[in-house]
C-alpha cells in the first residue's frame, strides 16, 4: 500500500532570526525529520513525502538552502509545492537539480505509484497572501486525471478552498475555486483534496471530496472563531499527516517529539503474572 508524509508550513527563517519575532522554526523541522526517521519502522514504508508550502517565511536562497539543510537527513525522498510565502522563481533554482521541478511555468507536478497518484499544483499568486490556481495549472489537473482514469489521488494545494471560521485566514485562502471544484468533484476515482497554509489539523468537505488541511511543524494559527477576532499565532506543538492506501485513503495525524518509551497497556498479560 502507498505511503505518503505531508509535512506543511515550516517557515525557515535566516539563521539567527525568529518567524514574526516570535518562533524559531528551524528546530521544529529538525525534529519532524528526526521523528520521521526514528518511527519508519514502525509506520513505513514510506514511498514519499510533500511539503504543502511555506517552506520559507520570505523566499530567499538563503532560506531555501537552509531549507534543504535540515531536509538532507530525511531517509524518504521528497517533492515541495510553493505556499504565499514562497518565492516561485527561487524555489525553482534552489531545486533545479530535482527531476521533478519543471524548468518553467507553475510548479505543477505528479507522482504516479502502483495503487494511488500523487498531484502537486501551485497556488502561489506573487505578492499576493492568498492563492489562485492558474488556468495553465486546471488544465494540467484535468489532463492528468483524464489519464488516471478511475485511479485513487491525492491531490495537494497550499490554499484551501474552504471556509475554516477564522476570517483572518480564510480571506487569504484559495479564490475562484468554482472550475476546480468541478474538475474535482467529475473524477469517477476517490479523490482527496490536502492543503497547508491555516496551521491546523482541519478537515471539511469541497464538493464530493474531503480536504484535509494539516498543522504546521512549528506554530499555530490561534483558534479563534470569534467575528472581528485578531490575527494571532500560538506556539502549539507541531505535527504531520500521513496519508495511506487502507481499503482507501486514510490520514493519520502524528506529533513532532519524542514522549519516551512505548509501554504495554497490560504488561502482565505478557510477562506471565496475574
Amino acid at each position: 500500500m502507498t505511503r505518503i508524509i505531508q509535512i506543511s508550513d515550516p517557515h525557515i527563517v535566516p539563521k539567527g532570526e525568529l518567524a514574526y519575532g516570535q518562533v524559531e522554526t528551524s528546530a521544529p523541522l529538525k525534529s519532524c525529520v528526526e521523528t520521521i526517521n526514528r518511527i519508519l519502522p514502525n509506520i513505513g514504508p514510506i514511498d514519499m513525502a510533500i511539503v504543502s508550502g511555506d517552506l520559507t517565511d520570505f523566499g530567499t536562497t538563503e532560506e531555501y538552502q537552509r531549507f534543504r539543510d535540515i531536509m538532507e537527513p530525511l531517509e524518504i525522498p521528497y517533492r515541495v509545492i510553493p505556499g504565499n510565502h514562497d518565492n516561485v522563481s527561487e524555489m525553482r533554482t534552489n531545486f533545479s537539480d530535482q527531476e521533478w521541478m519543471p524548468k518553467s511555468g507553475p510548479i505543477n507536478w505528479t507522482a504516479e505509484f502502483t495503487d494511488l497518484a500523487l498531484i502537486g499544483l501551485d497556488t502561489n499568486v506573487a505578492g499576493q497572501d492568498y492563492g489562485n490556481l492558474s488556468d495553465t495549472s486546471l488544465g494540467y489537473l484535468q489532463d492528468i486525471l483524464a489519464d488516471l482514469r478511475k485511479k485513487p489521488v491525492i491531490v495537494a494545494i497550499h490554499h484551501p478552498p474552504i471556509l475554516t471560521g477564522m476570517e483572518t485566514m480564510d480571506k487569504h485562502n484559495l479564490r475562484d475555486s468554482g472550475k476546480f471544484q468541478t474538475i474535482l468533484s467529475e473524477y469517477l476515482g476517490e479523490l482527496k483534496l490536502v492543503c497547508g497554509h491555516m496551521h491546523r489539523n482541519i478537515t471539511a468537505s469541497f464538493g464530493s471530496v474531503i480536504c484535509q488541511i494539516a498543522p504546521g511543524t512549528s506554530h499555530s494559527t490561534t483558534m479563534d472563531l470569534r467575528v472581528g477576532a485578531p490575527h494571532c499565532l500560538t506556539k502549539e506543538p507541531g505535527a504531520f499527516l500521513l496519508h495511506e492506501m487502507r481499503g482507501g485513503i486514510m490520514t493519520h495525524s502524528i506529533p513532532i517529539g519524542h514522549f519516551g518509551d512505548t509501554h504495554l497497556f497490560y504488561p502482565h498479560l505478557f510477562d506471565g503474572t496475574q
